[in-house]
């Protein structure tokens, strides 16, 4: 029994030997993760150099495609680096580390989608008020909180993890998870335990609360409004909920196969869903409102193919 602190390394054992093939997943992955930092970058410049898109809305989905950037910063260069390497081994630090990345990633992307849910609840139920309630100013604020909150959390999370005493250092995973370390540990587990759950409720359920409740709100308006109004609420709305379901339907494979036993699963099913959310959600949330937000996809538009 050592203290996490003295424990050097942890032994990843979801990797196998895949001989020459692992070239070819370097590759893919490489490519992926290229097209993710290519298809944000892209966003964000867009957003940032035109003074027409300094609005509320897009201040948002900027601060969402930095975190798409983030998150998958803290996993693809692991996950090249594992891919080519002999011996799947991780630092401790290191392994802490990409914990906090990673679970930072997810808490501050389920605040940023809450945040934009609030912003199109107000745009679409308070049209004329919405300049008044939404100032560049609050939105700035709501940022910073969607930012700084998460960070705060993680940081107590991942301070609890690193006091527990462990009775080994083999994660069955291809990317270090707090609860991968948590379960190693001889000692008592019922304050992390405890504020797992705590933070659960604070970074998922409350978000999705608001989410749910906004939506209501806004599909009461859209069935006693007018036309103008429903389309309003579809081009706005639709990119913004199926970026909530697919990350969503990614975060819940995730939580089952932290929690539950998933031994019967086959490894690289278990492998890659336990990636879904690491590795689609980036790609799909700029992609998905590059094509659909209209103001976006034309300004992209000009500037790849040169459209005056």
């Amino acid at each position: 029994m050592v203290n996490s602190t003295h424990i050097s390394y942890f032994i990843l054992t979801a990797y196998s030997d895949t001989g020459v093939l692992k070239y070819l997943y370097f590759l893919i992955v490489l490519a992926l993760y290229i097209c993710i930092i290519g298809a944000n970058v892209l966003l964000i410049v867009v957003i940032c150099v035109n003074r027409s898109l300094h609005e509320p809305m897009y201040l948002f989905l900027c601060s969402l495609f930095v975190n798409e950037l983030y998150g998958s910063s803290g996993l693809f260069p692991f996950l090249l680096v594992q891919i080519l390497s002999d011996i799947h081994t991780v630092s401790a630090p290191l392994c802490f580390l990409q914990v906090f990345c990673l679970f930072t990633y997810g808490s501050v992307e389920f605040t940023n989608l809450a945040v934009m849910s609030y912003d199109r609840y107000l745009a679409i139920c308070y049209p004329l008020q919405y300049n008044t309630y939404m100032t560049s100013n609050k939105a700035y604020f709501l940022i910073a909180v969607s930012w700084l909150f998460p960070f705060l959390a993680i940081v107590v999370l991942i301070s609890l993890s690193v006091s527990l005493t462990l009775c080994g250092n083999i994660i069955n995973k291809v990317y270090c998870g707090n609860y991968s370390i948590v379960k190693l540990a001889c000692s008592d587990t019922r304050v992390n335990n405890i504020y797992g759950l705590f933070f659960t409720v604070i970074s998922i359920i409350i978000p999705l609360l608001l989410i749910l409740y906004t939506y209501m709100r806004i599909l009461r308006v859209c069935f006693s409004g007018s036309r103008q109004t429903r389309q309003k609420a579809l081009s706005t709305c639709t990119p913004h909920l199926a970026s909530l379901l697919n990350f969503s339907f990614g975060g819940f494979f995730q939580i089952l196969q932290s929690r539950f036993d998933m031994s019967s699963v086959p490894n690289i099913l278990r492998i890659l869903l336990s990636l879904y959310f690491l590795t689609c959600q980036p790609l799909f949330t700029p992609v998905l409102y590059g094509l659909k937000m209209s103001k976006i996809r034309i300004i992209c538009k000009r500037l790849l193919y040169g459209e005056v």
